[in-house]
């Protein structure tokens, strides 16, 4: 819609590219939005705290799956808004897909903090992390 916007209408919709949410659907599946660790650091040295989280869902403890779960969010630290979400795991396309309108919107670390968690899923994971894994 953005594309006949901009050839055909008026031209009044634009597209942010920094936050094109992207998935691949293998086994496990991997989701990503905004910037990875590596660009954030770039853009914005010693300024980005990087949150981590990877676990074991609570439905493998029954399977016998060992399969695990990765997610990571960069969040700059000046101002405390959410610059990337990543994942590495069961639905991350679907995940991924929803946290990419919480960027799109501005979101912080605050309002990923203050969203309460559906349990038991894997997404909650982003609205519980509360410690800082490493800093760049």
């Amino acid at each position: 819609m953005v594309f006949v916007s901009q050839q055909f209408g008026d031209g009044s919709r634009s597209i942010n590219y920094d936050l094109i949410p992207t998935a691949v659907f293998c086994q496990p599946n991997i989701g990503t939005v905004g910037l990875t660790e590596e660009q954030a650091s770039e853009q914005y040295p010693g300024d980005v705290d990087v949150y981590t989280s990877e676990f074991r869902a609570l439905k493998h403890t029954l399977s016998g799956s060992t399969e695990r779960t990765l997610m990571k969010l960069l969040v700059r630290r000046s101002d405390d808004k959410v610059l990337g979400a990543h994942m590495v795991g069961e639905e991350s396309g679907e995940i991924i897909q929803g946290i990419a309108v919480a960027l799109q919107a501005g979101a912080t670390k605050a309002h990923f903090d203050s969203t309460l968690g559906i349990h038991p899923t894997g997404a909650e994971e982003f609205v519980t992390m509360r410690s800082v894994t490493r800093a760049v």
